[in-house]
C-alpha cells in the first residue's frame, strides 16, 4: 500500500529550496529532492515534470505575491510615485529572496536560452499598472524596463523616480 504524505508538494518545494541554497543549481536533481523527502523519483515527477518546473513553481508563487501587492497599490493610487515605489520594493524583495539562484552560474547558464521570453513577460507584467499613467504601451513598458534595470543595478528609488517622473510627464501629454 502506498504511503500517503500530507502536503507532499509543499515538502518537495521546501526540499528543493533547501538544496538550492545549500548546494546550488547544478547539484539539485529530481532524484536528490525525492531522496530528501523519502519518496520515489516517479512521485516527484507526478508533481513536477522537471527540475526547472519545480523551481519555476515556487518562484512564480513568490512573484504572484509581489504582483498582487503592486496591483493593490495601483488600484488605490491616482499618482505614479506610490506605484513605482511599490514596484521598487517588490523587485528588491524578490531579488533578495532568490539571490542564491540569480547568483548561481549553473542556473544562469541553464536559463540563458529562455531569458528573452521571460524578460519580455516580466516587463509586460510590470508595465500593466503603469498604463494608467502613460499615453501608450511603449511608454508604460519603457518605464517598467527602466525600473527593472535600475532597481537591480542598485540605484536608489528617489534617483530612479526623479528621472521617470519627467518621462511620465511627457508620456501623458
Amino acid at each position: 500500500m502506498p504511503k500517503i504524505i500530507e502536503n507532499l508538494e509543499a515538502k518537495l518545494i521546501a526540499e528543493a529550496k533547501k538544496q538550492l541554497q545549500e548546494s546550488g543549481y547544478g547539484m539539485l536533481t529530481i532524484r536528490s529532492v525525492a531522496k530528501g523527502c523519502g519518496v520515489g523519483v516517479g512521485t516527484v515527477y507526478n508533481y513536477f515534470p522537471s527540475k526547472d518546473a519545480l523551481l519555476a513553481t515556487f518562484m512564480l508563487e513568490s512573484w504572484n505575491v509581489c504582483m498582487e501587492k503592486l496591483q493593490s497599490v495601483s488600484e488605490e493610487s491616482a499618482e505614479p510615485k506610490p506605484v513605482l515605489g511599490c514596484m521598487y520594493e517588490q523587485l528588491l524583495q524578490f531579488a533578495e529572496e532568490y539571490r542564491y539562484i540569480f547568483s548561481d552560474e549553473g542556473a544562469a547558464s541553464a536559463f540563458a536560452g529562455s531569458f528573452g521570453r521571460y524578460h519580455a513577460l516580466l516587463r509586460s507584467q510590470l508595465a500593466a499598472p503603469m498604463r494608467k499613467f502613460c499615453s501608450d504601451d511603449f511608454a508604460a513598458e519603457f518605464v517598467a524596463e527602466a525600473m527593472l534595470v535600475w532597481t537591480m543595478a542598485g540605484k536608489p528609488f528617489d534617483e530612479i523616480y526623479g528621472i521617470l517622473a519627467k518621462i511620465l510627464m511627457s508620456a501623458v501629454s
